[in-house]
């Protein structure tokens, strides 16, 4: 998909809406707290020109962005990868909370902006 000194965003294997693609470094390290300076901000680079290039392809209603670190945080590959997940109007019955739905039962909260 996409190519850096650093890192290459590429599609999902097991893509969780059309147009699911990861950010993964060509250095290995598990976690995101790892990572250097310069490969971060690529990395972060490539999410940003992934997103334009899914925006041409799917025209998705919003994005979930997600680093897992840990195995108690859902990490199930030793190796740092950013997902960004188009979503979809109606691909949820609730879209509320977002990515806070990792724990489901803290997803939905009564929050009343000022």
């Amino acid at each position: 998909m996409i190519e850096g000194q650093f890192g290459f965003a590429a599609w999902d294997r097991h893509p969780a809406s059309d147009g699911h693609f990861l950010v993964i470094p060509y250095r290995h390290f598990p976690s995101y707290f790892e990572i250097n300076d310069e490969e971060r901000d690529e990395l972060w680079r490539l999410v940003a020109e992934g997103k334009k290039m899914v925006d041409k392809a799917y025209q998705p209603d919003g994005y979930n962005i997600g680093i897992n670190v840990g195995k108690w945080a859902g990490q199930s590959i030793p190796h740092l990868h950013i997902h960004v997940i188009p979503r979809y109007k109606g691909d949820v019955e609730n879209p509320k909370g977002g990515v806070r739905g990792v724990i489901p039962n803290k997803k939905l909260y009564n929050f009343q902006p000022d």
